[in-house]
């Protein structure tokens, strides 16, 4: 199903779930015509907004509190007053499905406490080019621009001075410049520490070697970064596993190769534990190890990235969970406070990491 239609999925999800008042994800899986991780997420998602409570292996409708307003009401005060220029934030994401719904809806959060309205546009990972989907939101008048680009975490300095060009104020979402001394707003996840916690966590539960299995995203350059200084900080064996799998499409013959790679790997180095980006692959790992006969994680610990779809695996994922939505909010607000700041070059310009955390659940053996 096309990504703009995710929010008619949502709705025919949540209809199948009124008319039966309760299935299991492999039915609604079937019955939308979608992947079971695609509805998995769509289920976390819609929990959050409180529109239904998941269960073990699917969901239920929820009954909604009438004190409680809809999720898009608007803050009293929160429009702009009497003669107030509204403002309209440019919002470019390469994904409409994965790890992004969560970032755009903390900047909408921000926005509406603010006055100001949201025009989205989509990139696209396979294209690392967005000048055309800025020109369009720069053409559509908007005030200001929120730009997580389609490729790495640091920007080269090509990618900055078209942004420069457009005239209008701007912050990275997720992403650096790659000169450090480039005078650049950002709002950005630490993937370094959240990689680094996670091996601790694991080498703290006894385990002296730790591998590393990622896929071609943007924040795999960062993990990598982070489980290598962890590796050497906490003397952990070097002689293990890390593998990237670079792009192939979930559930194909390559991407399971990688996957039965990267376990013959492990087992044969002795490793029995794993930091693994992404949760599509962390659980399709754990699924290829049962076919083994190998158990999570009494055979193998491991701890996934990214905590989208972590929670709903077979044996629950523990998970490092960027703060998706509070990053929205974040570059929101630093874009806000210069477009609303009576001289705007009088604002300093801020640089700002937050750092995710560890959720632990039962996939990395701890209790």
């Amino acid at each position: 199903m096309p990504e703009m239609l995710v929010a008619q999925r949502r709705e025919r999800l949540l209809s199948e779930l009124e008319s039966s008042g309760g299935l299991k994800v492999v039915d609604l899986a079937a019955r939308l015509n979608v992947s079971r991780a695609t509805v998995r997420r769509d289920l976390l998602d819609l929990e959050a907004e409180g529109r239904l409570s998941r269960v073990r292996g699917g969901a239920v409708l929820t009954t909604p509190d009438p004190g409680t307003p809809p999720p898009d009401a608007r803050p009293s005060g929160g429009g702009p007053g009497p003669g107030a220029v509204e403002r309209t934030l440019g919002l470019l994401v390469p994904s409409a499905t994965y790890y992004y719904p969560r970032v755009v809806a903390g900047v909408r959060a921000a926005a509406a406490g603010r006055g100001a309205r949201v025009v989205i546009s989509l990139s696209d990972y396979a294209h690392g080019d967005e000048s055309e989907r800025v020109e369009e939101l720069r053409a559509s008048g908007v005030s200001g621009l929120l730009i997580a680009s389609p490729g790495g975490h640091d920007l080269p300095a090509q990618t900055l001075e078209r942004l420069a060009g457009t005239g209008l104020p701007y912050v990275l979402m997720e992403r650096q410049p790659h000169d450090p001394f480039a005078a650049c707003e950002f709002a950005a996840t630490d993937h370094r520490q959240g990689a680094f916690a996670a091996v601790r966590h694991l080498a703290l539960l006894g385990h002296p070697a730790v591998g590393l299995f990622t896929n071609a995203s943007p924040t795999a350059a960062l993990v990598r970064e982070g489980h290598g200084a962890a590796v050497e900080r906490l003397g952990l064996r070097t002689d293990v596993p890390v593998h990237d799998t670079g792009r192939p499409t979930m559930g194909s013959a390559e991407a399971a190769e990688h996957h039965d790679r990267f376990i013959e790997e492990c087992l044969s180095t002795g490793t029995r534990a794993a930091l693994v980006l992404s949760d599509h692959d962390a659980i399709e790992l754990m699924r290829r190890l049962r076919g083994r006969g190998l158990r999570t994680p009494e055979d193998m610990a491991l701890v996934a990235y990214d905590d989208e779809i972590a929670s709903l695996a077979d044996v629950p994922l523990t998970a490092v969970a960027p703060p998706k939505r509070a990053l929205g909010e974040q570059a929101a607000r630093l874009l806000l406070d210069r477009l609303d700041a009576a001289d705007p070059a009088a604002v300093p310009v801020r640089q700002l990491f937050l750092q995710p955390h560890l959720v632990v659940r039962s996939s990395c053996g701890a209790r």
